[in-house]
């Protein structure tokens, strides 16, 4: 496969809004319904929901520990748009309530959406050279270090969580979660490949 060229900053604009915003649709899905996630959103989504605090105001503390590793890493470029990610992600998880809303949303189409809808949002981050912080850069330097997939990665990561999530929510909740979670990872693991695509 030939070295692709390197996106301008106008597609890394383009790049971090359009995922971001898709990220913030599929927690409309994912809240609306009261599923819960996996990854860093997941622990902020679990805080927020035990604490009645905003989550994008958690999301963005949780996330403060993991950048100095991404800049020690992966490096600044990366960690900065990683920082205007979740930043944009905390506006939006805010805002878009205000502006859209659901009369009827099942939780199992709920969860669907979220995955898939989310997983598209997290490709496009990563494929701009940035993440969501937290678990995605952990994901990455290991995908980075050894090949194996961030999804892969991601998924792990998510089983722990659930697992911790039954201390705090119905059982009903966190298995009608599980499918968003499954399809977003997949999503990743299938399509986030450097043998098809240089990200960075």
């Amino acid at each position: 496969m030939s070295q692709t060229a390197k996106h301008s900053a106008l597609d890394d604009a383009q790049g971090l809004i359009f995922g971001t915003l898709m990220c913030g649709l599929g927690l409309q899905f994912l809240t609306h319904a009261g599923l819960i996630t996996g990854q860093t959103a997941g622990l902020a989504l679990l805080i927020s929901y035990a604490s009645g605090q905003s989550f994008g105001l958690i999301f963005f503390l949780v996330n403060l520990p993991f950048y100095w590793l991404g800049y020690r890493r992966i490096g600044l470029a990366f960690t900065v748009k990683s920082l205007i990610a979740v930043s944009l992600l905390s506006l939006i998880s805010a805002l878009l309530p205000q502006y859209l809303g659901f009369a009827k949303l099942g939780p199992l189409l709920a969860a669907l959406l979220f995955g898939f809808v989310t997983g598209a949002g997290l490709l496009a981050l990563f494929r701009h050279g940035s993440s969501l912080g937290g678990i995605g850069i952990v994901a990455l330097m290991i995908q980075d270090r050894s090949g194996f997939r961030a999804g892969w990665v991601q998924m792990l990561f998510d089983l722990a969580l659930f697992a911790l999530a039954l201390i705090w929510l119905p059982w009903e909740r966190v298995l009608w979660s599980l499918p968003g979670v499954v399809i977003l990872n997949l999503v990743l693991a299938i399509n986030h490949r450097r043998d098809r695509y240089i990200a960075l």
